[in-house]
């Protein structure tokens, strides 16, 4: 079993942050433990301070699905000022985390300090991203795929409250099998009011991870209307999330560089149910007379003639998905 030293390990969590999608800024020197790091994205942004150390089995006389990080180096866990603290185990066979309530572990560490959770909750994470574990005692631990590490940031501190209550340890289950099978309303019906903002932020985050691993699986990670690869994706809806009839379905989907992503929402590129490629010409000339135009026929000779299409027909954009969001930017093809 692969033990990783700690500067492999906080490279495991920065990649995280990375493949969700969000930036981060270093705050402590490379390799030290605990780390400190800023992660942003789209306006939001969280201080955090990590500790994390390899999850090994379960010691003599100990249950054979147990699994436990042991706190070495540290005499207690670090709080972040103004920010979250991290207790992070990182399972390198499966490449998922479990996260530690570190309301639960504030007291001195003792001699030969450990924290377990069950192997369930891991094969669980590695199966749908996101798996809560409840440890019997109003703990809850909770198992992540790095893809997820920034949906667990962002609530960790409500998520882990949410193991007072079997009721909402139930339903963050079922939001971690499946997001749409859980419904607004029924968190709003049996989440405590303080946590519910929380729970419902996680669904939705979850939503959106799964949506852009499929879309980004589907494409081969290459933008569609350029090729470029170089961890710059978005799984792009084509009709917008906020439209009634938009569906994270793979179909609904595009994968776009984040220069393509934002020029696709703001209509200067789009493309028809032939998967031509349309340049918004109208928009040119505009750029053009406001002297804007800077870098457009870089942009223009980029682009693909034609949207690169993922092998799977299934998961091409549906005809519907491409007329709707074409009619919503005032295109006419």
């Amino acid at each position: 079993m692969a033990r990783l030293a700690k500067k492999q390990l906080l490279n495991v969590v920065e990649g995280a942050i990375r493949e969700g999608g969000w930036y981060f800024l270093r705050l402590s020197p490379i390799g030290s433990h605990p780390a400190q790091y800023q992660i942003y994205r789209d306006g939001q942004s969280h201080r955090v301070r990590v500790h994390i150390w390899n999850l090994t089995r379960g010691g003599q006389n100990r249950p054979e699905d147990e699994w436990r990080i042991q706190a070495t180096g540290v005499d207690r866990f670090e709080p972040e000022p103004d920010g979250k603290t991290l207790i992070l185990g990182w399972q390198d066979e499966r490449e998922v985390f479990a996260g530690f309530d570190f309301a639960r572990h504030r007291a001195d560490l003792g001699i030969s300090p450990s924290i377990q959770l069950r192997e369930a909750a891991l094969h669980q994470a590695v199966l749908d991203g996101f798996a809560p574990h409840n440890k019997g005692n109003g703990e809850l631990a909770i198992a992540f795929r790095p893809d997820c590490l920034a949906a667990y940031v962002a609530n960790l501190e409500s998520l882990h409250e949410c193991g007072r209550a079997a009721e909402e340890i139930e339903m963050l289950s079922r939001i971690g099998q499946d997001p749409d099978a859980v419904d607004d309303t029924e968190v709003e019906e049996k989440i405590a009011e303080s946590r519910r903002y929380a729970v419902l932020s996680t669904k939705r985050a979850l939503r959106e991870t799964g949506f852009r691993k499929r879309v980004l699986t589907a494409y081969g990670q290459s933008c569609a209307m350029c090729g470029i690869q170089l961890r710059l994706l978005d799984g792009a809806h084509i009709l917008p999330t906020a439209h009634p009839d938009s569906t994270d379905g793979t179909d609904n989907g595009v994968a776009l560089c984040a220069l393509h992503h934002r020029a696709f929402d703001r209509a200067l590129v789009t493309f028809d149910f032939e998967f031509r490629i349309h340049v918004n010409e109208s928009m040119a000339r505009e750029l053009k007379a406001a002297e804007h135009a800077g870098g457009l026929e870089a942009f223009k000779d980029a682009l693909r003639p034609v949207l690169t299409l993922p092998p799977d027909r299934r998961d091409r954009p549906a005809q519907r998905f491409v007329e709707k969001a074409n009619e919503l930017r005032g295109w006419s093809l």
